[in-house]
């Protein structure tokens, strides 16, 4: 009964990003969100066969630099447009900054923890993959559906709004996880939790950050989409509702919970720490 309903989660995280795709009817977009799914289910064969987790992050990171570099090449076709040469290289270099963080943490760590009971059911497994393509997929959709327009991305003030809000978002992201990587270097803190640095701001200020950037995304992407196009700006809402509801902050506090659930400095931090958003009083 599991693996059914696994399965239809797949089927789902599938679906959705290629039936949007259909919609809008780009078929340059269409061929790239098969790419995604194509990559992450050829992976997943060794991944499952070895029974390791340890390329699953930066497998997405190598299919969001993938697909920028395919979308960026055909579509301008040797006449580069500059707003989609842009925004496709922050994205490659924001894929690129995690996929290596995360890589080389688990590779020091030797796990992801959240991979324990998973690797070992096929449908599960299959299933976190499937829905890795979609977080790619859903993420990208708006800046590549830009970027495949008639007129590419188009520089304006809308634009530059979009342009601050990922640089910001990205700097936020890179400067907590500097900062809880070097709190998690000190024996000390092993079976501590961080409240210092931007974490006393946010008790998840890098899920914050990465929130914003790919705000910043659909920003920049906004005023080169017209008609179904607009059914990408879905791409900000499905990363609070991954990070938040799904898989970064409900993993995390439920473990954090477990861990810590009867310390009282836990429970005035969780009280007093906002959850994603920056307390910037």
């Amino acid at each position: 009964m599991q693996s059914l309903m696994y399965l239809t989660f797949a089927i789902l995280g599938f679906a959705i990003p290629y039936g949007i795709s259909l919609v809008i009817g780009n078929e340059l977009v269409q061929n790239i969100v098969l790419i995604v799914y194509i990559i992450q289910w050829v992976a997943f064969v060794p991944a499952y066969i070895f029974q390791t987790e340890k390329f699953f992050d930066l497998t997405g990171s190598i299919t969001y630099t993938t697909v920028f570099i395919y979308c960026l090449y055909l579509a301008t076709a040797g006449d580069i447009n500059l707003g989609s040469l842009i925004i496709s290289i922050l994205v490659i270099l924001w894929a690129g900054r995690l996929g290596s963080f995360l890589f080389t943490r688990i590779a020091k760590d030797g796990e992801d923890k959240r991979f324990r009971t998973i690797k070992p059911d096929i449908a599960q497994f299959f299933m976190t993959w499937t829905l890795q393509g979609m977080w790619v997929s859903l993420c990208s959709l708006c800046a590549i559906t830009a970027i495949a327009s008639e007129t590419g991305i188009i520089i304006n003030p809308i634009f530059y709004i979009g342009l601050f809000m990922f640089v910001g978002g990205f700097g936020i992201e890179v400067v907590a996880d500097q900062q809880k990587t070097a709190f998690r270097a000190i024996p000390e803190n092993r079976n501590k939790f961080i409240t210092s640095g931007l974490w006393s701001k946010s008790r998840h200020p890098n899920y914050f950050g990465e929130i914003t950037l790919w705000t910043g995304v659909a920003v920049m992407s906004f005023s080169s989409l017209s008609g179904s196009e607009y059914l990408t700006l879905i791409s900000p809402i499905f990363t609070y509702l991954l990070l938040v509801k799904i898989s970064g902050v409900r993993m995390l506090e439920g473990r954090g919970q477990k861990t810590w659930g009867n310390d009282e400095e836990y429970i005035a931090y969780m009280k007093n720490t906002p959850m994603v958003m920056i307390k910037f009083w």
